[in-house]
């Protein structure tokens, strides 16, 4: 249902297939079966081929006429109209000047709804959004029209200024997904809660649009936080400071934090090169997500630089520069949280950096938080005259980050770290790799609890495979061979005994699975599709199983019955489910069952198809070709169980192959992680 009557602000509101996706609370491939389906689905008017976008009223017009529900929110409106206004290059200048707007309507609500009401409006906006937000944002509000800043303080009167330019960022940042780097949310929550806790001035030197620095003031605002550590300062008091090389991200994160009340200080450049914070002026805590793998960081123009206390970065290392940059500006006895390529922790090159890292007791903790990265340093600066510790703590998060938390508060107490991080000698890692990786540390992370499962299940299909065995009589002699006739399947076919069909589909659409909205509407999840890699696998109906993929309704497809025989370049088997329909590269053969045993057919398809091992020629021309020899009925039936036993006996070896590597692999990872040990 539609809750929000358009407003007219001067531009029109367009929207993508994933925007109509969320309108209409169903999925992409949804939008896809519509435009294909419906003649009347509104054409685009703008973006690309590949991500077209459609006018906002028409799609509206359209769902309303076919009966699709269909909610667009007040923000969306807002969204829709604020990307149509601006090419998709000063989307985030426009996000921008309308964050400055609302920083004013927020500053001054009472001059906002007596200036809303001047006739020239456009005329004295400029200056009195620039007097509310002083010299932070340079720049001309005034290119966003009057009307379009009517509807975003309308919606700042409903939900908040703050809760507003937040929905504005997070469309923006999902349409700018693959250009802005943005810190997981859960990763910079921890991140946060770590180096945070007890600090009063937090910076961020590649604060992005301020997500590291926004969960540093949630952390600093937590009721729970010890009230000793704050007593002696207002609240207020707490600053964020932040700098980025991106001056629009680094305008949204201050933004994003003015509208808070936050006291913070965002400044637009690089940090390597052009640091804007004296580190004179240290703070409390550093947390950073800087950019991984730059190889023109500086490095020519920064040798000799005060901050590489801990040696000169090589030039592809520049991860470990930022790592001395944020151990510049903290505090003695101050934090640093810091994320990191995996690599970093191995690297040869910057082994002598790592070394005077540990040497100086500067780093404490590695923690790798995903598969291939990124890794989680922690670091302090020590105390003038400080005894460095004589180990790290190193682990590993897998599908627990809470339990980085843990493993560090466990270091922190002397204790022994739970099930996934270890204390490391840092003597032990000073030799010619210091390698600080906690993979090169830990015991592998071995989950044995399926191998008895996977004992079972082998000796289960390995003991199943005997039990299959067709019993057929070894012929010798002058009984041995064929003494019958020979049709090809071509001539079976224009005897009427067999149907051929061929599918008419090239390739899956689009190469997806649309996704299945519950219960379905009109066809919209799509019709399932027999694929060669099903028929090779003997899955999706030709052993009762549902087949993996969909596709959109179309004309002309081939639908499959139960007792078809389907075959590709490589296999044929009998089907045994209903409701698929062929895909691309596959026949369909459908016999006269009281003259053609299907399974027998089957089999002597498969033999012109190599038995299962393509080669060169094949394809339907082959089928066609084969040779199947003329028998009575019931002598193809005792020959068509011959041939589905020794199917069944192929599809058996190739699950014994599964379960055994699947034993195997647990057994081998049990083993070498100390999680089984041989009996006796």
């Amino acid at each position: 249902m539609d809750h929000e009557a358009p407003v007219d602000a001067g531009v029109e509101a367009t929207v993508n297939a994933g925007d109509i996706a969320r309108l209409a609370d169903v999925g992409r491939a949804a939008v896809s079966n519509w435009r294909r389906r419906y003649d009347d689905f509104p054409q685009p008017v703008g973006g690309t081929a590949s991500s077209p976008l459609f006018s906002l009223p028409e799609v509206e017009a359209w769902l309303r006429r076919n009966g699709k529900s269909f909610e667009v929110s007040q923000g969306d409106r807002v969204w829709q109209r604020l990307r149509a206004s601006a090419d998709d290059l000063r989307l985030g200048e426009v996000i921008r000047e309308a964050g400055a707007f609302l920083l004013y309507v927020q500053r001054d609500p009472g001059g906002w709804k007596r200036l809303a009401k001047s006739a020239d409006l456009a005329v004295r906006l400029p200056r009195v959004v620039a007097e509310a937000t002083g010299d932070l944002f340079p720049g001309d509000p005034s290119s966003v029209e009057p009307g379009l800043l009517r509807l975003v303080a309308a919606m700042a009167e409903r939900h908040g200024a703050a809760a507003t330019f937040e929905f504005l960022c997070e469309r923006y940042a999902e349409a700018h997904s693959r250009r802005l780097a943005l810190t997981r949310p859960d990763v910079a929550a921890l991140m946060t809660r770590l180096a945070c806790a007890e600090a009063r001035t937090v910076l961020d030197p590649a604060c992005g649009m301020g997500t590291l620095l926004l969960g540093a003031a949630e952390v600093m605002a937590d009721p729970a936080r010890p009230a000793e550590r704050v007593a002696d300062r207002p609240a207020y008091s707490v600053r964020f400071l932040g700098q980025d090389a991106n001056e629009t991200a680094a305008a949204l994160a201050a933004l994003r934090l003015l509208l808070r009340g936050r006291d913070a200080r965002i400044v637009p450049g690089d940090a390597l090169r052009g640091d804007a914070f004296p580190p004179e002026r240290p703070v409390d805590a550093v947390v950073c997500d800087p950019p991984f793998n730059e190889r023109a960081w500086g490095h020519e123009d920064l040798v000799g630089d005060p901050r590489w206390q801990h040696g000169m970065p090589p030039r592809g290392e520049s991860e470990l520069a930022w790592v001395q940059h944020c151990l510049a500006h903290v505090r003695p006895g101050g934090l640093v949280a810091i994320l990191m390529p995996a690599a970093a922790a191995s690297r040869r090159p910057g082994r002598r950096i790592r070394a005077n890292l540990l040497r100086a007791g500067a780093l404490r903790a590695v923690f790798t938080l995903a598969a291939g990265g990124p890794d989680l340093w922690l670091l302090r600066r020590p105390e003038p005259g400080e005894r460095g510790p004589a180990t790290i703590v190193v682990g590993d998060a897998g599908d627990d980050p809470e339990s980085v938390e843990r493993c560090w508060q466990a270091y922190l107490a002397e204790a022994e770290p739970p099930r996934g991080g270890r204390v490391v000698r840092i003597i032990d890692i000073l030799d010619d790799e210091v390698d600080v990786s906690p993979a090169r540390h830990l015991s592998p992370r071995v989950d044995t609890r399926g191998f008895p499962a996977a004992r079972e299940r082998f000796r289960e299909v390995s003991a199943a495979l005997a039990d299959g065995l067709p019993d057929l009589e070894v012929l010798t002699g002058g009984g041995a061979g064929w003494d019958v006739s020979w049709s090809t399947v071509a001539e079976m076919a224009r005897a009427g005994l067999v149907v051929i069909r061929h599918s008419p589909l090239r390739a899956l659409p689009d190469g997806e699975t649309p996704e299945v909205p519950e219960g379905g509407e009109d066809g919209e999840d799509g019709v399932p599709v027999l694929t060669a890699d099903d028929l090779a696998a003997g899955a999706a109906g030709t052993t009762g199983s549902a087949p993996a993929r969909r596709i959109p309704p179309a004309p002309g497809l081939v639908a499959v019955r139960p007792g078809d025989v389907v075959a590709s370049a490589v296999t044929a088997r009998v089907v045994t489910a209903d409701g698929a329909v062929l895909g691309p590269h596959l026949s369909l053969f459908r016999v006269d069952p009281g003259k053609v045993d299907p399974e027998f057919l089957a089999g002597f398809l498969r033999y012109a198809a190599g038995g299962g091992r393509p080669h060169p020629g094949s394809g339907r021309v082959e089928a066609r070709r084969a040779r199947v020899p003329q028998l009575p009925l019931t002598v193809q039936r005792a020959y068509g169980a011959a041939f589905r036993r020794l199917l069944a006996l192929e599809d058996g070896l190739r699950e014994v192959a599964a379960a055994g590597e699947a034993l195997a692999r647990l057994g081998v990872e049990g083993l070498v992680g100390g999680r089984l040990r041989p009996r006796g």
